[in-house]
């Protein structure tokens, strides 16, 4: 019985399928942690979505912004660009069984000595807060008033986190955190315009995870996102989005020893 967490797959199908294969998944015995992105911008978003709904008993997911965009679009909210591979899924005769469970799906989850979310996690928030948060998220997702919540997720701001936010600001704060973040200023500003290396950071931005006094450093957090920081495992980290979209590689890593198996992907979309 093993548990394998897996960066991003946007849509990518055929390599998560040999990936599957290459760590020879087992789903009456092992668990899949899915970082988020299951769709977007690969070319069979449609086919990963079903795969994932069909084993959802093997399966533990988080939302990813790409995930949070197709329900969006899915309601007539937000816009559909150039290279989104969303609306065969929003048209399919099962499309709304599969975004009626995905809206469900959880922000972030903990287990087994780990937290995964997709993005990030500011430097204020405890893994315990953060969960706590995240279910606040997760309630009106689920919930009758979802709609009013994708109407008004896009935005970059409060760029700050403060326990007196409300209402649209504050689920806002939450969802570009754990699904957009990838820097923070020095002082704890959430920085939504750097996608670039780890190495090419602008001097007044740090990765999330570098945060000095980040409460969330007692268990390791599991994220996707930053695909151009690629593979990056340390003791309290665990970054896995290895970009299988651009031409990277669709990495799992196993849980219990984190040995590392990785496919590698031809390029599906462009920089650029």
């Amino acid at each position: 019985m093993a548990i394998y967490a897996i960066g991003d797959i946007q849509g990518c199908y055929e390599p998560f399928q040999q990936l599957l294969r290459k760590i020879d998944f087992n789903p009456g015995k092992d668990t899949l942690w899915l970082a988020g992105d299951l769709v977007n911008r690969g070319p069979q978003s449609l086919e990963v979505l079903r795969w994932v709904y069909q084993h959802q008993n093997s399966v533990e997911m988080v939302l990813g912004n790409h995930d949070l965009h197709l329900l969006a679009v899915s309601e007539g909210y937000g816009k559909v660009h150039p290279g989104d591979t969303l609306l065969e899924i929003v048209h399919a005769a099962d499309g709304k069984v599969l975004l009626d469970w995905l809206r469900c799906q959880p922000m972030m989850i903990a287990g087994q000595g780990y937290a995964m979310v997709h993005a990030g996690l500011l430097p204020e928030w405890t893994i315990d807060k953060a969960l706590r948060l995240a279910e606040e998220v997760e309630n009106e997702l689920s919930g009758p008033g979802y709609r009013e919540l994708l109407a008004r997720i896009y935005g970059n701001k409060p760029t700050r986190w403060s326990d007196d936010l409300k209402g649209v600001e504050r689920m806002r704060v939450i969802i570009n955190a754990m699904t957009r973040m990838r820097l923070i200023t020095r002082d704890g500003e959430i920085d939504l315009a750097y996608k670039g290396e780890l190495a090419d950071v602008p001097a007044n931005l740090i990765p999330w995870f570098d945060a000095p006094r980040r409460r969330s450093i007692d268990m390791p957090v599991i994220c996707g996102h930053w695909s151009a920081l690629g593979l990056h495992v340390t003791e309290d980290v665990l970054a896995i989005d290895t970009g299988c979209l651009w031409g990277g590689s669709l990495t799992a890593l196993r849980l219990e020893d984190r040995q590392v198996f990785s496919i590698p992907c031809r390029a599906y979309q462009t920089l650029g």
